[in-house]
């Protein structure tokens, strides 16, 4: 199976924006591939997360194999769930079984729900749907305050798991932070002999972000 599973190192650090970016480069490059979003939260009633991958993609697979554990409550899925009085034991496995049956035919581009701890069910995290899958990673944080933590602490946890990196995305933050200048430096600097390619994104259009991605990232390396 071909892909990357796109983490983030907490919720709205712009996931959707990165994955979506990729699901268009690999497009552009010829390539038939797939926008997954197993688990989606807040969905009230549509996955939008799950709908722009689609979008960017383009499958045409129906939303039941995109995004099939969807949920109204805009909380962890293993929350949402509880809350909702629907069980997930299971649907780790359950999504990690139709990824693959996706991913027999084309590349995956696979979102998490949340940062990489976030859990899906009782005792099943977004790192153990990693796992499972066994797709490289990339990893999106906010170029902003906060991140040089949030960042290595997520990296020591996949590097624990281990699972490959592909590499990290800093998406741009909402608004002007003095940080931004300095945080990939810094990430590097903390991991000392294991320092991950770092892309920074700057504000951009999809269309741009879609092409510097596709440079940067090396996805043509994704296509057969």
């Amino acid at each position: 199976m071909t892909g990357l599973f796109v983490a983030g190192t907490d919720t709205g650090v712009g996931k959707t924006f990165v994955a979506s970016a990729v699901c268009r480069a690999l497009r552009e490059r010829g390539a038939l591939v797939a926008g997954l979003k197993p688990f989606e939260t807040g969905c009230d009633p549509v996955a939008r997360d799950a709908a722009a991958l689609e979008r960017a993609a383009q499958s045409g697979l129906p939303i039941d194999l995109r995004c099939p554990f969807r949920f109204r409550l805009p909380l962890a899925p293993a929350a949402a769930a509880e809350r909702e009085g629907r069980r997930t034991g299971g649907s780790v496995a359950r999504a990690a079984t139709l990824v693959r049956r996706i991913g027999e035919a084309m590349p995956v581009v696979v979102e998490s729900a949340g940062g990489i701890q976030v859990p899906l069910e009782p005792r099943r995290t977004n790192l153990d749907l990693a796992a499972e899958l066994g797709l490289p990673v990339l990893l999106v944080g906010r170029n902003s305050l906060g991140t040089i933590n949030h960042t290595v602490l997520t990296l020591d946890a996949l590097e624990r798991r281990g699972l490959r990196l592909w590499a990290v995305v800093l998406s741009a933050a909402r608004r002007s932070d003095p940080s931004g200048e300095d945080n990939a430096r810094w990430i590097a600097a903390a991991r000392r002999g294991r320092r991950p390619r770092i892309v920074v994104l700057p504000r951009s259009t999809r269309a741009e972000a879609s092409r510097r991605l596709g440079r940067e990232l090396a996805l043509d390396r994704l296509v057969g």
